[in-house]
């Protein structure tokens, strides 16, 4: 599995994944999150929350397909999944019920206080997971 974000360290975990995939003979998921903290932000108005929940759909749309057009040239089968909710839970759910034997994801590598103050679904995927995850910077 692949969790991306579409960010730049997203897409340099998607190219270890898909050679992962390629080398092992493995099907890759692309796994997006569309976060559900928007939610929170609803008190604006519910057309304003609908509009960020559809641009992150939007943005998991191109992630994914990022991931699938990497598989592609690779010769990978990628299958692309929209989740909403907590992006480190979500991630974790969908790998145990579905027998992921690898999570591969981006990290910003932020330390000290940047990371206290932002917080890292690489980090609560890997203190969590029973899954191995490999975190690509």
């Amino acid at each position: 599995m692949i969790a991306t974000d579409g960010s730049d360290n997203a897409k340099n975990a998607v190219s270890y994944g898909i050679e992962i995939a390629k080398g092992t003979g493995a099907e890759v998921y692309a796994v997006y999150v569309v976060s559900d903290e928007y939610a929170l932000v609803a008190r604006r108005g519910i057309s304003w929350a609908k509009g960020i929940e559809d641009k992150l759909v939007d943005s998991g749309g191109r992630a994914t397909a990022y991931v699938e057009e990497a598989g592609k040239e690779a010769e990978v089968q990628v299958e692309s999944v929209l989740l909403k909710g907590r992006p480190a839970e979500e991630i974790i759910d969908y790998a145990e019920k579905n027998d992921i034997y690898l999570i591969v994801m981006g990290t910003l590598g932020l330390t000290g206080v940047k990371r206290f103050l932002i917080g890292s679904v690489a980090e609560n995927v890997v203190r969590h997971s029973k899954v191995p995850v490999l975190v690509v910077r």
